[in-house]
């Protein structure tokens, strides 16, 4: 467990640290990562969750993953609403807020998270970490995104009729990949092989080309732009504190007071999951939303370093529960 949390982390870094390298040797121009940008959100993105979709999901598994849905739910509920209390109490500004928000509440549960869970406990928690994949999934793009969007600074000082509606915003690129992966699955409806390669190593360009972006950003911001300041701070205890307390008090709380007799399997899954640290995307959707991406990137490069200390700690915590 603790070489595969390694293991992660030295891929992820070193992905970032390519596109840290490579533009500060002058091979990317001012425009290239905003063209890596639309990329990975409106390209790869939407294939990906597509594929995971028909890949890890089972039709007739959908009705029997929705009985344990309520714990992973019920976590990211409680943590939007503490994230946005800290937002009001910490007096959060914009451009920061939906990043805040999101970063508390959301994970990288695709390139961190399934390997992870599959490390600890094989392949027989897929079902289980499938439930924590669908909130994860859902919760980013049916709201995360909007909260970010939402507060885009250009929009907030009311210029040039940034206002307007955007019906492209409110339901978002992956989200269509989403509904269509479901609908596929659900009316059973056949992916012909050359459509499935396509969209296996379109989506496969997602964490790539978004941990390049990371990168180019740092290398445009300066290393010494990582700064653990106080918003950085309290979103970290958020995301590795505050989260995983909750879902611990969820478990607790269901096993104890309503007789839930939870399975050990799903048990580890729900608590190791709420450890993993913070969207690859991030600081693509802050760029989208003209938001702080220096914010977002310092909150994804520190999440996944620290992030090799909390899972430790949530596996030892888990023998007692």
């Amino acid at each position: 467990m603790f070489l595969t949390a390694i293991s992660s982390i030295v891929i992820i870094i070193f992905i970032i640290g390519l596109g840290y390298v490579l533009k500060r040797k002058d091979w990317f121009d001012d425009q290239f990562g905003k063209g890596l940008s639309k990329i990975a959100i409106k390209v790869a993105l939407p294939c990906a969750i597509f594929s995971s979709v028909l890949k890890h999901l089972k039709r007739e598994e959908l009705l029997s993953l929705s009985d344990n849905l309520i714990y992973p739910v019920i976590t990211v509920v409680c943590a939007y609403i503490i994230s946005y209390i800290l937002v009001k109490l910490l007096k959060i500004r914009p451009g920061r807020r939906g990043i805040f928000m999101n970063a508390i509440a959301n994970t990288n549960v695709v390139s961190i998270g399934l390997p992870l869970n599959m490390s600890i406990f094989g392949a027989a928690s897929m079902p289980f970490f499938l439930i924590c994949y669908i909130t994860n999934t859902l919760s980013t793009w049916v709201f995360g995104v909007y909260l970010i969007n939402n507060d885009d600074p250009t929009k907030l000082e009311g210029g040039n009729g940034e206002n307007k509606f955007n019906w492209k915003k409110l339901i978002p690129a992956p989200m269509i990949g989403l509904v269509i992966g479901i609908i596929f699955l659900v009316a059973g409806i056949p992916v012909p092989h050359a459509v499935e390669t396509i969209l296996k190593y379109l989506g496969g360009m997602t964490v790539p080309l978004s941990l390049i972006y990371v990168g180019i950003r740092l290398a445009d911001a300066g290393l010494t732009s990582i700064r653990f300041e106080r918003d950085v701070v309290m979103a970290l205890i958020g995301r590795f504190i505050i989260v995983p307390i909750i879902m611990i008090v969820v478990v607790v709380v269901s096993q104890k007071i309503f007789g839930v007799d939870m399975v050990p399997m799903l048990k580890g899954t729900l608590i190791v999951q709420s450890g993993v640290p913070m969207l690859a995307v991030l600081p693509i959707l802050a760029t989208e939303a003209h938001g702080d991406v220096k914010y977002a990137t310092t909150l994804l490069v520190s999440s996944t370093v620290i992030f090799i200390v909390i899972i430790p700690i949530l596996m030892e915590i888990l023998q007692f529960i």
